[in-house]
């Protein structure tokens, strides 16, 4: 008998393309259900960090990722299922264009791999402002495109006029997609974006809850709510148990006292997933905050520190001025304590950055580019690490627009086999500091061998 997180309703809304105004509609679905009273769960196809904090706004709920390049197709029914425990409705915002999945690996990854994986229909998100006969043929050829997929509607975005969505109307009803939606031309939302997407939600929490109503607001007016929803319950149930933390953390037994990991976090460093922490604590720690913008002081009795991804270049100075934290992250990393940190953490633990003076644990000096340096890798652990035995492979994703000169220490975290080959990252002693982000409950020994080496570390 299938439980009640198994038979969650859900609906995925996707696109044909990046920018025709998935976040926008998914955000505000989120939002306009939790608003009539709904538990929603929300999660992002891929890598994305900043989409999650929006839908975690909207929602009241963690927003959680479904990549299945960095967890593996087998993983993301349970870890979706694992995320909408209590929850009524589940929306699943894609990425880019619905069959655009990671660079020649066919459907790997795409918004329409996970949507079959969860068995799940999809709500197609079309930007219509130049076009109207035409709709149709590109809806069809996404509908024929893999019968596997099954496009349960169509919301229409940017429509300037009565006329024109009367013409679009017009054109689709041949289709046997339903309109679900019509929402006019209008100007965007208020989320501002910078150099890697959307500003967090930490950064502009006032402006970030003003879009999310705006948002709602255009769905509730031009939206089918109850249509979606019955939709959305059109879901069959999944066959799988909920991703379970303790799995694959506990198997030595667990450890005789919980050690402290500190995570940054505060508006510098906002890229995390939820699993992380849950998978930290599972694996024994007490998992505490510590925001490098505000705190002079590392939390009492840490023993492990997990710095992860953000905007360090632009706190650059705020991080710099924070001279007395700077000096116990130096001395936590000296000590032989753990310290796993990825893109913005390995800027935090260089010498500086951008001129300014960071923590000193890295020989190496940080920078901003003009060149976006974007895409998933395949791994193999070239060092034995806090992280990760030598030798170790699995799969992570660059993110950045900074470069660090050394690229790469005399004991290398990375061995890059794809899309090119080079060593990338350092670690030295209980360091990894490496720009590739992974997503641990796609290994999740990772977490149990770093909460065990700070078992063993002593507390300074």
């Amino acid at each position: 008998m299938p439980s009640a997180a198994s038979s969650v309703p859900r609906l995925v809304i996707a696109a044909p393309a990046s920018g025709s105004g998935k976040t926008t509609v998914a955000t505000g679905l989120m939002a306009a259900f939790a608003e009539r009273g709904l538990a929603v769960s929300s999660h992002k196809v891929g890598p994305d960090y900043i989409d999650p904090g929006y839908h975690a706004l909207a929602t009241g709920r963690p927003g959680r990722n479904l990549d299945a390049y960095l967890c593996g197709p087998e993983r993301i029914a349970p870890l979706f299922l694992h995320g909408t425990a209590g929850a009524e409705l589940a929306v699943i915002e894609g990425v880019m264009g619905l069959y655009d999945g990671a660079a020649g690996q066919g459907e790997l990854a795409s918004t329409a791999h996970v949507a079959k994986l969860l068995r799940a229909p999809v709500v197609l998100v079309v930007d219509a402002s130049s076009q109207s006969r035409s709709v149709a043929a590109l809806v069809h050829g996404f509908v024929s495109w893999d019968p596997e997929v099954r496009l349960g509607g169509v919301i229409l975005n940017k429509v300037g006029s009565d006329r024109h969505e009367q013409l679009l109307r017009e054109a689709l009803d041949a289709s046997g997609v339903p309109v679900l939606g019509v929402l006019r031309r209008t100007d965007e939302i208020g989320t501002p974006s910078r150099h890697l997407g959307l500003v967090p939600v930490a950064e502009r929490r006032g402006e970030a809850v003003e879009a999310v109503g705006a948002m709602a607001a255009r769905i509730r007016q031009g939206c089918e709510l109850d249509a979606l929803l019955a939709l959305a319950r059109t879901a069959p149930a999944l066959s799988v148990p909920p991703w379970d933390p303790a799995e694959g953390v506990l198997e030595t037994g667990r450890l005789p006292e919980r050690p402290v990991v500190a995570v940054a976090g505060g508006s510098a460093f906002t890229f995390s997933y939820a699993e992380h922490r849950e998978l930290l604590a599972a694996a024994g720690a007490e998992v505490v905050t510590v925001d490098p913008l505000r705190e002079e002081r590392l939390p009492e009795g840490t023993a492990g520190l997990v710095i992860g991804g953000g905007f360090p270049e632009v706190y650059a100075p705020e991080l710099s001025a924070n001279e007395p934290l700077r000096k116990a992250v130096a001395e936590l990393a000296a000590s032989g304590a753990p310290v796993a940190a990825e893109c913005a953490g390995l800027l935090y633990l260089a010498r500086s950055l951008d001129g300014s003076p960071m923590c000193g644990v890295l020989d190496a000096e940080a920078r901003m580019s003009q060149r976006l340096t974007l895409g998933y890798r395949e791994l193999v652990a070239v060092s034995d690490s806090v992280l990760a035995p030598a030798g170790t492979r699995l799969r992570g994703h660059e993110f950045h627009r900074t470069v660090l000169d050394p690229g790469a220490g005399p004991a290398a975290a990375w061995g890059l086999a794809h899309p090119e080959r080079r060593l990338e990252g350092f670690v030295h002693g209980g360091v990894h500091a490496s720009y590739v982000h992974v997503h641990w409950a796609g290994t999740p020994g990772m977490a149990r061998r770093f909460v065990e080496r700070c078992a063993r570390c002593p507390v300074l």
